[in-house]
């Protein structure tokens, strides 16, 4: 009846992979508990997988018992969230991405370089928590719907930063916002966005105009998964839904549907695209074409503290 257009890259990115991971071997190496601070990954699944397996997610530090061991999530902490850590005697292991640690070093430089920073971010997300911690005197956030919100100001010299799962249009309108208002605007040494996040935007932009319905799988509190959903539609396609899992999808959707685009986002697994297929499938949407963009080969190490080569005590 209908066919599947099944964009690729999807699915989980490098720092998805160390994170999850992380806890994984903590939990091998170390036994449960495992405290999380925050949610490890933005996906449901995941984060209710790993509580199975004995880790446990709290919101804060204060949570976490005295001597206790704790990971930070992929998303970062301000230096003010390990400072706290250490004066509590909490052992800790940092999952944070590499490409966020990346951002928060570029932030440190221009702040001692003397710039106002504005981080292009939605501030209640846990990234842009962490990137402010580590120059709150210096960093102004802008969300890139409402740049007419943003209070920076003053005659000295201003520099962006962004939160890297933005997608790379509204990250660049922003941009092109902030240069109006500073026209000498400096831009940071390398380009922030998530290789990750513009690989399967990318992927989902060429499939989405040959599609009447696009379905993407990721978490509501997913930044890159619903970015997914908002370039699939600015890309032309008829629909697009985020759903956690097939089970929350919406069979009046596919009325009058032939081609469904199907992709992920960087913290959710495989297993849950396949349990989409499968429904697909029964409805009618059997025959699956694949639409690879680029292959992606990038792989992170493991944090220092659960390196095989290291004396674990």
């Amino acid at each position: 009846m209908g066919r599947v257009l099944l964009a690729a890259p999807r699915g989980y990115c490098a720092g998805v992979e160390r994170a999850i991971l992380t806890v994984e071997e903590a939990l091998k190496r170390f036994g449960a508990p495992v405290y999380v601070r925050k949610q490890i990954v933005h996906n449901t699944f995941v984060v209710d997988d790993l509580s199975h397996r004995g880790a446990v997610f709290v919101e804060e530090l204060d949570e976490v018992p005295d001597g206790a061991l704790v990971v930070f999530s992929a998303h970062g902490v301000a230096p003010a969230v390990k400072q706290a850590a250490s004066e509590r005697g909490l052992r800790t292991i940092d999952a944070t991405c590499p490409l966020v640690t990346k951002v928060h070093k570029e932030a440190v430089r221009m702040a001692e370089a003397g710039y106002e920073i504005v981080l292009i971010g939605h501030a209640e997300h846990e990234e842009v928590e962490g990137t402010l911690g580590e120059a709150p005197e210096h960093i102004h956030v802008m969300d890139p719907a409402r740049p007419e919100e943003l209070t920076a100001g003053g005659s000295g010299r201003v520099s962006w930063l962004s939160q890297t799962t933005l997608s790379v249009n509204e990250a660049m309108r922003a941009v092109g916002e902030l240069r109006k208002r500073f026209p000498d605007l400096v831009d940071p040494p390398s380009d922030d966005i998530c290789y990750a996040s513009q690989n399967r935007q990318e992927a989902i932009t060429a499939i989405a105009p040959h599609c009447e319905l696009v379905i993407v799988v990721g978490s509501a509190n997913s930044s890159n998964s619903q970015r997914l959903v908002e370039v699939a539609l600015n890309a032309g396609a008829g629909a697009a839904h985020l759903v956690d899992r097939a089970a929350h999808a919406d069979e009046r959707w596919l009325d009058g549907v032939r081609t469904v685009g199907v992709s992920s986002g960087a913290s959710v697994p495989e297993g849950l695209v396949s349990e989409l297929l499968d429904w697909l499938s029964a409805r009618g949407y059997a025959d699956v074409e694949s639409v690879t963009l680029t292959e992606e080969t990038l792989t992170f190490s493991l944090p220092l503290e659960l390196r095989s080569d290291r004396n674990p005590g």
